[in-house]
């Protein structure tokens, strides 16, 4: 009985031990899933940041492009009216 009850503590022993290396084992393959996810993370954080760098300029660009545009316009609207005041009088608007 003794060594039955001797047997079974050490099957149990053996058993805990067992499941306490698979549970190492879970714990290092989790911390190197975690420590991958982190370096993912902080790709997409410097992706992220990057882009909105880059939307950052091409606004700024479009921007500049726009006040240009419109400059321009203006210069065509004056330089039209120019030409209508000696070509078409009728349509020349005095400033």
């Amino acid at each position: 009985e003794a060594e039955d009850k001797s047997k079974q503590l050490e099957l149990s022993i053996k058993d805990a031990t067992t499941a306490i290396d698979e549970m190492e084992g879970a714990l290092v393959k989790l911390a190197e899933e975690i420590k991958a996810l982190e370096d993912g993370i902080k790709e997409l954080d410097k992706s992220v940041a990057e882009a909105t760098e880059q939307r950052k300029e091409e606004n700024a660009e479009y921007k500049d492009l726009m006040a240009s545009d419109s400059t321009a316009k203006e210069v065509l609207a004056w330089a039209k009216n120019r030409l209508n005041k000696f070509y078409n009088p009728k349509l020349y608007k005095a400033p």
